[in-house]
């Protein structure tokens, strides 16, 4: 089916507008925002949803959530991301060339193909830490 052909249903308007308006979503997020509108919304119809708009090019995909699932990104040009290890939250991050270039050296054989994925702790986490010390 070609991308014009496709339906625009209120499903597909509410996973984009939820996303977008998140940055970084996975589906169990997805539709736990939406069941208070749509309480029978079903986990199948939001995978369905984001699934194909990942496929049609208009979500991208970021790293994996901490349990593994699939998080669907609303910024489908390249780029990196710092991601919490605490929390698990997701943020755009632009790495300049020159730290690529260096990683590229340090990595001898291989190459870097695709976005990057720093990890550490948030400042809102590391707060938490603190107190609770």
């Amino acid at each position: 089916m070609k991308l014009a052909d496709r339906r625009t249903t209120k499903y597909v308007t509410e996973v984009k507008r939820v996303v977008f308006l998140r940055g970084h979503a996975t589906n169990a997020e997805i539709l736990d925002e939406l069941r208070v509108t749509y309480p029978k919304l079903s986990a199948t119809t939001v995978h369905r949803v984001s699934q194909r708009l990942y496929e049609d090019g208009e979500l991208g995909r970021g790293p994996k959530s901490l349990d593994g699932s699939v998080r669907y990104d609303a910024n489908v040009d390249r780029h990196d991301h710092f991601m919490c290890t605490m929390c698990g939250q997701v943020r755009d991050v632009s790495i300049p060339q020159a730290c690529l270039s260096i990683i590229k050296c340090n990595v001898e054989d291989c190459s870097i193909s695709g976005p990057l994925t720093v990890s550490g702790v948030c400042n809102s986490c590391k707060k938490m830490w603190r107190e609770e010390e």
